[in-house]
């Protein structure tokens, strides 16, 4: 027990090296969206993530954005429980068979405007899951995408840099 104590105390932890002081890239990319969001709603923005059927990578990086590590709510964004409060949804994964009415009464219950960006690239093709017996296919056969974020997984930066993007051009 002393030796795994005393390992302990030795040996660094194993975590992501945090952000330097001095790069302010994801910064700025969360204050870009911030802007362009209130620009355009009036308000910041708010989004809900709805899984159609993925192996959670996705899901993964989509909640690093709310951690103590990238903070996405210091810059006015935030993730709502209801649909019916947002103006994105971030849809992860192929859509499966089960989920497809699901993921098309989340749609109608979002207010307009609204957008839609498929995140992965399941969401994209079906990735991994295409070709399977319980999966109907990328998002975009259910419900109309405005933006594809490709990666397995993408990384939070890339999918701040997705969403300020989506604000902007549309």
């Amino acid at each position: 027990m002393r030796r795994i104590l005393f390992e302990g105390l030795l040996r660094r932890p194993v975590t992501e090296t945090p952000l330097a002081a001095d790069d302010a890239v994801l910064a700025e990319l969360a204050r870009r969206l911030d802007h362009a969001a209130r620009r355009r709603l009036g308000r910041s923005l708010s989004i809900r993530e709805v899984d159609a059927g993925s192996c959670n990578g996705c899901e993964l990086e989509i909640h690093a954005l709310n951690n103590a590590f990238y903070d996405l709510e210091r810059f006015g964004l935030r993730f709502v429980a209801s649909p019916r409060h947002a103006d994105v949804l971030l849809v992860t994964g192929p859509v499966t068979k089960n989920m497809r009415e699901a993921l098309r009464r989340t749609y109608d219950a979002t207010p307009d405007p609204k957008w839609v960006v498929a995140v992965g690239d399941c969401a994209f093709d079906g990735g991994i899951f295409a070709g399977s017996y319980a999966v109907i296919g990328a998002v975009e056969r259910v419900i109309p995408v405005d933006l594809h974020i490709r990666g397995c997984p993408p990384r939070p930066a890339q999918l701040l840099a997705g969403l300020l993007a989506l604000v902007q051009v549309a």
